[in-house]
C-alpha cells in the first residue's frame, strides 16, 4: 500500500466490520483511528447533539493523518474531500445482519473499546435500522461517491473480498469474520 495514504474513510452499514478494518489499518499504517460511533455516543448509548458530533468529526479530519470508521452522511462529503482512500463495505443485508448477531453473541454485555461507556447490546430499533440501511443509505453513499470518482475508491461486496484485498496489500488475512 502506498505510503502517501494518510487519510482513509471507511463507510458501510452496520455489521460489515468497519471498526475491525479501521483498527487493523491504523496499526499497519500507523494512523490514528476515529470511530465515529464513539464520537456520536456518550456513556450508556446516550447520543451527543448532532451539531456537536459533526463539529468534532470535522475537527478530526482537519488533522494531517487519520482513519474514520463510520458513514455519518452529514460529514461524509467533507471527509471524502480530504481522503486519500475511501473504502465502502457494501454488503448484502443478510451479511450485515449476520455480522451484527455474530458480534453481539461474541461480546454481549461487554464495553466496546471504540465506544467508551457503552456495552454491546441489541434492540429492535437497531435491527430495523440495519435491515433498512441498504435501501435508505447505500444509494446515498453511492451518489456521494460518484462526485469523487477521481479518488482512490475501493468497494468491497463481502468479507471474502475484503480479506482478499487486505491479504494482497498486507500479505496477511484480516479477521473480519464476525
Amino acid at each position: 500500500m502506498e505510503q502517501s495514504i494518510r487519510k482513509i474513510t471507511i463507510v458501510g452499514g452496520p455489521g460489515t466490520g468497519k471498526t475491525t478494518l479501521a483498527r487493523n489499518l491504523g496499526q499497519k499504517l500507523n494512523l490514528p483511528v476515529y470511530h465515529l460511533d464513539g464520537i456520536d455516543h456518550l456513556e450508556n448509548w446516550k447520543k451527543r447533539p448532532v451539531e456537536e458530533r459533526d463539529r468534532i468529526i470535522l475537527e478530526k479530519v482537519n488533522e494531517e493523518k487519520w482513519i474514520t470508521d463510520g458513514t455519518y452522511i452529514g460529514t461524509l462529503e467533507a471527509r471524502l474531500l480530504k481522503s486519500d482512500m475511501i473504502i465502502f463495505l457494501r454488503y448484502s443485508t443478510f451479511a450485515r445482519v449476520k455480522g451484527i448477531f455474530s458480534r453481539y453473541f461474541k461480546i454481549r454485555g461487554q464495553e466496546r473499546k471504540e465506544i467508551p461507556g457503552c456495552k454491546e447490546q441489541m434492540n429492535l430499533e437497531f435491527i430495523k435500522f440495519a435491515i433498512k440501511w441498504n435501501k435508505e443509505k447505500a444509494d446515498k453513499v453511492n451518489e456521494i461517491l460518484e462526485k469523487h470518482k477521481d479518488k482512490n475508491i475501493i468497494i468491497l461486496k463481502n468479507r471474502k473480498a475484503l480479506n482478499k484485498w487486505y491479504s494482497k496489500n498486507f500479505n496477511e488475512k484480516i479477521n473480519i469474520n464476525i
